[in-house]
């Protein structure tokens, strides 16, 4: 959750922010013009600034440009109306988030608000490099192996120049985690960084994405878009998973690495961009060139250097010290006491293959704090969460799925409400937080967390599904 300025000379649209973002768990602070917000952003540190354009005395833009004199990492979310959209777009080139056009949709706001807000902690979270595991406090890259080591010097040597990294590695080696401490020691470390993962974003849209577009570009392009790539214009762009970039717009990304310019969707004129590149892949990027379907120009181009991560069988006298760095942080996280890990536990850590490198490690030893209930984790504990015993095997699941099939049939069958589907969801939605109340013994913050939700959405939906039982309901203290 974040600390969102809200500024607007409407005090209507204020209170309705306001009312909107505390619900979601954000605390959200106020401001009817640029010099109040001004005063705010010196007084206390803040995530997100959502402004409008026009306000009285000072515009939008010069707002804008005196919010990142105080804090380059500082997102901002620019507010704007059919006829200020070229000042929103002037905005953005100069590194505002993005802008959206009144009237919005909630969810739409909803969803740019959320990625507004990783992107400031992408930036301001900094990645320690193989520092002791209880002190870090943070995202980090542990362990003192010598392929770690390997590692860290190639980060030190390449992070100072603007060379193209191409980062290879086995999915969750931790790609990203290298991306950003590349990132931020390097010499564009004060502007932005932007993640782009080409697989979670549909092609159709992918190109118009990083591009942008020109009105008329296509039906519904209602006003021209600046893209990612040209909103991180001094800065750096991560393209993750580009191994499975579709082809199609593998040729503009190579234009870019070539030309340093780009060309918006439905225009003509080239728009040069500063940006640095870097980029990674699980892929066996050889064998997509033999098959022909990634470029051999862009292959050679995104390679200018290229740092492979160890997969973690590779470096298993690292398990003991991640670990320790895991339960340490979800401990933290959780508000819950650091239970430890005992030595047999640590021994059926290191023996096992971990086919999902640091990523299933990590899910491993969060499951096993949630069922240790403050006792040190043991050996027997994580048998059961890495074999999967204490999960249903695929037998009872599908029986799960069949009787959940045949109560939805009944109920359609003798249902013919208008509101069928809200109740159904309703149902659903009760028992799931019912389920998440009893595995946390009632703590609500816990609950809400497991849920990845925020604890007013959760105390809400409490209410709403009138689940306020002494039985299951206990304090929040962990």
């Amino acid at each position: 959750m974040g600390a969102i300025l809200v500024v607007d000379d409407d005090p209507q649209l204020r209170q309705s922010f306001e009312k909107l973002l505390t619900q979601e768990g954000q605390t959200v602070l106020t401001a009817g013009s640029g010099e109040a917000a001004l005063e705010i952003v010196r007084d206390r540190p803040l995530d997100l600034v959502i402004m409008d354009v026009r306000m009285p005395g000072m515009s939008g833009l010069e707002t804008f440009q005196a919010l990142r004199q105080l804090d380059q990492h500082l997102q901002v979310i620019i507010m704007t109306a059919y006829g200020t959209t070229e000042t929103a777009i002037e905005a953005t080139k100069l590194g505002a988030f993005d802008y959206v056009l009144k009237p919005f949709d909630i969810p739409d706001i909803l969803q740019l608000i959320a990625q507004a807000l990783e992107a400031g902690r992408l930036m301001r979270s900094r990645v320690e490099m193989d520092g002791l595991p209880e002190a870090a406090q943070g995202d980090a890259l542990i362990g003192r192996s010598r392929p770690m080591q390997e590692v860290y010097k190639a980060i030190g040597r390449v992070a100072p120049t603007d060379a193209t990294v191409l980062i290879r590695g086995e999915s969750g080696t931790g790609k990203e985690l290298v991306a950003r401490a590349i990132y931020q020691h390097s010499l564009r470390a004060s502007k932005p960084f932007l993640v782009i993962n080409c697989v979670a974003i549909p092609e159709t849209l992918l190109e118009s994405e990083l591009f942008g577009y020109e009105k008329g570009a296509f039906t519904g392009a209602l006003h021209r878009r600046v893209g990612k790539i040209e909103q991180a214009n001094g800065g750096t762009v991560f393209l993750d998973e580009i191994g499975d970039m579709p082809f199609s717009i593998q040729a503009k990304i190579l234009r870019l690495l070539q030309e340093r310019s780009i060309e918006r969707l439905g225009g003509r004129d080239p728009i040069p961009v500063d940006v640095r590149i870097l980029a990674a892949t699980n892929r066996d990027l050889e064998a997509a060139l033999t098959a022909g379907k990634f470029r051999e120009d862009l292959y050679f181009r995104l390679k200018v250097v290229t740092l492979w991560l160890p997969p973690l069988r590779e470096r298993a006298e690292d398990i003991p010290l991640l670990a320790d760095y895991f339960l340490a942080r979800f401990a933290r996280d959780m508000g819950l006491a650091n239970p430890g890990i005992s030595p047999g536990a640590q021994a059926v850590l290191s023996a096992c293959s971990w086919p999902g490198n640091v990523r299933e490690l990590a899910n491993a030893i969060q499951k096993a704090l949630i069922f240790s209930r403050g006792y040190p984790i043991q050996a027997e504990d994580l048998a059961q969460v890495i074999s999967g015993e204490a999960a249903p095997s695929p037998g009872e699941e599908l029986a799960g799925q069949e009787a959940m099939r045949l109560w939805v049939r009944q109920t359609l069958l003798t249902g013919g409400s208008e509101n069928l589907f809200d109740h159904l969801m309703d149902q659903f939605a009760a028992i799931l937080i019912s389920g998440a109340l009893e595995l946390t013994g009632g703590n609500r913050s816990r609950a809400a967390k497991i849920l990845g939700i925020s604890r007013p959405t959760l105390l809400a939906r409490i209410d709403r599904y009138q689940l306020k039982m002494e039985t299951t309901i206990k304090s929040d203290a962990p």
